[in-house]
């Protein structure tokens, strides 16, 4: 109890930050809820110009407030240990008698409020201005798909943030190599198996946010509500949510050893820290 005690204590201290730090910069909100807005507009039209299904106008708002938490994974869960490395705060996580899973899920835990909340602005900004309406089949569905999906997405994070920590200069890089490859196969602005052959949709079913994706579709957009022709989807509903379960073991799984491998060679080698410092 007294170990669960601090593993929860030390992810809420590491919350508070990054909550706190949109209050003292209000700023954010404008830059990171209204703007994005504009991009998802211009697919909107794209595809009310081509007389497409009117569900795609929603998997196109639900792909942008997707997107937030996809580049939230990458460059404030991702790349975070690096930029930490460089501030001189690593030192401090590695040495503090806390999990450095908790640091992190601490971490993901802020940046998911954060995050939420440009979703949601996003989400509901764009409904009302294209009419969009939903026709969720069951909420508690709906609310299981996301959970699970945030838990592989942040559970990948957390595998980003102690392998990008081991490449160095190489992380920067990497963040910004996986960013758009991954809009392509997660199909953030388009049904995957409408684009892709069964392999690569399958094989693109690796990516937390794909599988996800699919999911809240199949979930938000019952094939018993669409009003034009049926949408492709990769893999049933229950098969999604089943793979769902699985990538965020196996993501977690995968953070836990290799943070335990981060330690260990921070600890035995010290090679981890900047020379400077």
């Amino acid at each position: 109890m007294k170990g669960a005690a601090l593993f929860l204590r030390a992810m809420l201290a590491r919350t508070y930050p990054r909550i706190i730090g949109t209050v003292r910069m209000p700023s954010w909100l404008l830059q990171e809820t209204l703007l994005p807005l504009l991009s998802v507009s211009a697919y909107v039209f794209v595809y009310r110009a081509m007389n497409a299904p009117e569900e795609c106008t929603g998997f196109v708002l639900l792909g942008g407030a997707m997107a937030a938490f996809w580049l939230n994974v990458l460059w404030s869960m991702g790349a975070q240990l690096y930029w930490e490395r460089d501030s001189g705060n690593l030192e401090l996580y590695i040495i503090a008698p806390c999990s450095m899973m908790a640091i992190l899920g601490g971490m993901a835990l802020g940046g998911m409020l954060l995050t939420l909340t440009r979703a949601a602005v996003i989400l509901t900004a764009g409904s009302l201005l294209f009419g969009v309406r939903y026709h969720p089949s069951s909420w508690g569905m709906l609310a299981v798909v996301f959970l699970l999906t945030m838990l592989a997405l942040y559970g990948l994070g957390m595998v980003f943030a102690s392998a990008f920590l081991l490449w160095g200069r190489e992380a920067w890089h990497t963040v910004s190599l996986l960013q758009e490859p991954v809009y392509l196969l997660s199909g953030l602005n388009f049904p995957v198996r409408a684009v892709f052959p069964p392999p690569v949709a399958w094989l693109a079913s690796l990516i937390p946010l794909t599988v996800g994706m699919d999911a809240l579709r199949q979930v938000l957009f019952p094939p018993s509500q669409g009003s034009g022709p049926s949408i492709p989807y990769i893999l049933g509903l229950e098969a999604e949510l089943g793979l769902l379960a699985v990538l965020s073991l196996a993501f977690l799984f995968l953070a836990r050893y290799s943070l335990g491998h981060l330690e260990r060679r921070s600890r035995e080698e010290g090679r981890l820290t900047v020379r400077w410092q």
